[in-house]
């Protein structure tokens, strides 16, 4: 029992202590474990008892009935079904059911689009290994990641994930690919030292952390935390926390909803007293109110959203964006800000050769990321390697120095090693040197974060060979012979001076230098480390980089002649940062570093947004501050990424984009949009189908409610004057769900207009319903209005009752003629449809003819008359209709072909 409290207290206290921060016997002494026998499987089985399971619980698992439920909590669609509850309540069976019908068609779409995105990328948990090597009762064991326990020995090797957070025990060259959680590009090598408990996450070298994969060597690491207590599961964590706020168009269609449900009701009473003040009967009054109340309302909006977003997927997806939600591509509109991550974003995430310097001067090496195609250039022009022995001797001693390869597979090439020395790997196959030519090895002094180099000897032509390489400032004092041309000869101060200043230009410009050696070794040499690498030879210095991806500058362009800034946020160094943002042609300033921005107030920082920055060494935490001061300030921000710590940042920015090849699934289980081939410029095709999307819906709002408006001007107008009812109900919904639905799609389809990327984001305080917005409806729905009012009391007849139903007929026909032939007027608010082109968007004249025709079998079906009350028209009838409603669309087209000489681009009727 004593042991038992022991260990507790052992494990309680190893929490209170960072374990990188301690020896790694004593983390060993603290867990009661073993680096030679691991845990007893008893052991184990108590501990998963107390820990629980090494895996990832979310805040919140989103289930299909939640995702069901949250599609009829919009405003409009409670206030359809409190219209349909009081239809059904008066006998209106047939508007109830109607209404009740549109309610579920528009909660299935979204629900049908919103499940399958949510299925098809809720894989939070698998970015945990499903499979580990462990060392448990003494033996070698493969086991599910998820049994992992505090005090279990793992073994890491090359191209292994790490399954749990370790503190390493061994290690041997071993090099972590941390990108995916500190968003530094290079990797990170590791050793058991132990740190400062102060020493920030990216620095730990002695921990290696869940999720991230090991790129070379080997390692041996004690079990310190598991499932939700792992650095990536506090990120999760801090990312399930963070409330998703609504985009800007639900914002808005819902102050909208309110408003029209709020005119509804008014509109209903004052009508109703009106009328029974004037001496109408009262249940007359009482369904007249039900009808304005059913025309206020814009009973298809809710669904001609849904419907238009949806069928907008379709074109997101031939963007090469995957939408989560529906509404995000409105948000992505809107955008004023773009947060980017660099690493795999911005850049290529494939280090790669960019320039050789020698003693015969500088070579540029073409081609990008691991693919080895590629050329040799001096002044610009291309030579044949061939013929420069100094650069061939480089690249055989660097592939010689060298643990990585590169493999052919079907989707490309894939380097297997460490990303630097895969990028030496490709940069000899561009010089065509077969590696399974190389010697083979006879001694190796491994790379480490101390030594900063790496030696391997190899036995040629009866000689021993040292071949050396590692960081510039380690190697260039061990070298005391340079290779010039075909020779060696003694190092010149003045050599020293020249490779000093290849190696501090190529860093100006976010190149990694790395320099290469050699000596020929003497019997006995081989065994001792300090001899073998003093009196070098040196071959040269070779830059290289994580490049930017060639489409970026021009997408960065594009992002600036639409008014939305990028913002470069990293937790790469601000040396690379910067040289990245100048290549890819951000104006930079400044960059701040994290531990700087820590320091900033919220003032401080809010002053340096406003200047050209970029932010590196970041942290997750810093990423989300960003963002919410952004916010704060009004901006839409989109914020992009592909790691782990990119999640928190996705989830509270306006739009989270992540990356689909490269994101991990923190990344994409967080964000509102997925790009599926990881290319920045795949954004502004997006924020263009984006703005396009929101025009549109602009459109359709603002014609169902000039169609709406119609209908209670001729409603209200007519009961001031005394007539008998207009409209009936089912009509009133026949107009609005059925004509009316099918044109606003028709509308939802219509093409991005030819300004629609130079011109600034819309101002994310500007409603749906501008201003000049409300005149234009205001305007068309009195015309709509007066129109349908006429025709019905140019055919009733005070002495002939029968003659109701005709005016009934003629004005209900008449007011859908004349809505249709009014939504011409909507395909632009600003230009003449002679600019945009008659035929250039098909759907709103088919939808046109579609409505017509149903209107046609309205009247002369009788089935359908009996439905919505209607008589047969003569063709004279038809006739009057179509002249009464050609003026809305002759006199609108008119004014703005006045106003669209000199009008400035983006300009809007009103």
């Amino acid at each position: 029992m004593s042991t038992d409290v022991s260990e507790e207290n052992n494990l309680k206290q190893l929490e209170q202590r960072p374990p990188h921060a301690e020896s790694a016997d004593s983390v060993i002494t603290r867990l009661g474990t073993s680096a030679e026998t691991g845990l007893a499987n008893s052991d184990a089985s108590e501990r998963i008892k107390q820990f629980g399971r090494n895996t990832l619980q979310t805040a919140e698992s989103v289930r299909w009935h939640q995702v069901l439920l949250r599609q009829f909590t919009d405003v409009l669609i409670v206030i359809l079904v409190a219209a349909a509850l009081v239809s059904l309540a008066v006998g209106e069976t047939t508007d109830a059911i109607a209404i009740f019908a549109i309610v579920v068609l528009n909660g299935l779409l979204g629900f049908a689009q919103e499940w399958k995105a949510e299925r098809s990328l809720a894989a939070l948990r698998q970015m945990l290994a499903p499979r580990c090597r462990v060392i448990r009762d003494g033996d070698e064991k493969e086991l599910d990641a998820e049994v992992l326990v505090p005090g279990d020995i793992v073994q890491i090797e090359t191209g292994d994930r790490v399954p749990a957070d370790l503190r390493l025990i061994r290690c041997m060259n071993l090099k972590m690919d941390e990108s995916a959680l500190t968003g530094e590009s290079e990797a990170t090598g590791k050793a058991i030292e132990t740190l400062d408990a102060s020493t920030d996450l990216a620095e730990r070298t002695n921990m290696v952390w869940t999720g991230t994969a090991a790129a070379g060597g080997r390692g041996l690491g004690v079990v310190v935390d598991t499932g939700q207590n792992t650095e990536f599961g506090r990120i999760a964590e801090l990312t399930e926390t963070i409330d998703r706020d609504t985009t800007p168009l639900q914002q808005k269609l819902s102050v909208l909803g309110k408003q029209l449900g709020v005119a509804a009701i008014v509109i209903s009473i004052i009508v109703a007293i009106t009328g029974w003040w004037m001496g109408k009967p009262l249940m007359e009054m009482f369904f007249t109110a039900v009808s304005l109340a059913v025309a206020v309302v814009p009973e298809g909006l809710p669904a001609v959203v849904t419907l238009t977003l949806a069928l907008g997927v379709r074109e997101m997806v031939r963007r090469k964006a995957l939408l989560r939600r529906l509404r995000a591509a409105e948000g992505l509109g809107a955008a004023t800000v773009i947060c980017t991550d660099k690493t795999g974003t911005l850049t290529q995430n494939q280090m790669t050769v960019q320039k050789i310097w020698l003693v015969a001067g500088e070579v540029d090496v073409t081609g990008v990321g691991y693919d080895p195609a590629g050329h040799f250039e001096a002044a610009g022009k291309e030579f044949d390697y061939r013929q420069r022995n100094d650069l061939m001797t480089l690249l055989q001693s660097g592939l010689q120095c060298n643990h990585a390869r590169l493999k052919k597979q079907p989707d490309g090439w894939q380097p297997i090693g460490e990303p630097t020395e895969s990028a030496i790997v490709v940069a000899a196959h561009k010089a065509w040197i077969d590696p399974g030519e190389q010697a083979e090895p006879v001694n190796e002094f491994s790379f480490s974060s101390d030594r900063k180099r790496m030696t391997v000897v190899t036995r040629e032509a009866g000689k021993s060979v040292a071949h050396t390489k590692g960081a510039s400032e380690v190697l260039l004092p061990r070298c005391t012979e340079i290779f010039d041309g075909d020779a060696v000869r003694p190092i010149t101060p003045r050599d020293h001076q020249n490779a000093t200043a290849a190696i501090e230009s190529m860093a100006g410009r976010g190149l990694r230098t790395l320099a290469i050696a050699r000596r020929e070794v003497c019997e006995g040499d081989d065994c001792d480390e300090e001899r073998v690498e003093s009196d070098l030879t040196l071959l040269g210095i070779v830059g290289m980089m994580d490049p930017p991806r060639v489409e970026v500058p021009e997408a960065i362009t594009l992002a600036g002649a639409a008014g939305i800034r990028v913002f470069m946020i990293t937790g790469d160094s601000p040396v690379t940062a910067s040289a990245i943002a100048r290549q890819i042609g951000l104006d930079i300033d400044e960059a701040i570093v994290g531990s700087q921005l820590e320091a900033m107030d919220d003032a401080a920082l809010t002053t340096a947004l406003a200047g050209n920055v970029v932010f590196a060494r970041t942290t997750p935490e810093h990423k989300l501050r960003i963002v919410k001061l952004l916010q704060a300030q009004g901006h839409i921000v989109g914020m992009t990424g592909d790691g782990v710590n990119d999640a928190p940042a996705l989830k509270k920015a306006d739009i989270g984009i992540a990356m689909g090849k490269r994101g991990t699934d923190v990344a994409k289980g967080a964000a509102d949009i997925v790009l599926t081939d990881d290319n920045f410029s795949s954004i502004i095709g997006a924020v263009e189908e984006g703005r396009r999307q929101y025009d549109n819906i602009q459109k359709f709002v603002r014609y169902l409610l000039s169609s709406n408006t119609g209908e209670v001007v001729a409603i209200f107008l007519n009961i001031l004057i005394g007539g008998p009812l207009l409209f009936l109900p089912v009509q009133i919904l026949w107009m609005n769900l059925v004509t009316d639905g099918l044109t606003a799609v028709a509308l939802g389809l219509e093409p991005a207009e030819k300004d629609t990327m130079h011109r600034p984001p819309r101002r994310p305080d500007e409603p749906v319903l501008t201003k000049s917005g409300m005149a234009m409806i205001a305007a068309m729905g009195t015309y709509v209005g007066l129109a349908s009012l006429w025709l019905f009391h140019h055919y009733l007849d005070d002495s002939d009752p029968s003659s109701i139903a005709t005016a009934q007929t003629v004005a209900f026909t008449g007011i859908i003629v004349v809505e249709k032939i009014n939504v011409l007027n909507f395909r632009s608010l600003s230009a003449p449809i002679w600019t945009i082109g008659f035929w250039s968007n098909p759907w709103v004249l088919v939808a046109i003819a579609s409505t017509i025709s149903l209107q046609v079998a309205a009247v002369y079906v009788p089935a359908m008359q009996s439905i919505l009350h209607t008589v047969p028209l003569s063709l004279a009838d038809w006739g009057l209709i179509v002249v009464v409603s050609l003026p809305v669309f002759v006199l609108v087209e008119c004014i703005k072909a006045i106003g669209w000489i000199g009008r400035p681009k983006g300009g809007e009727l009103g």
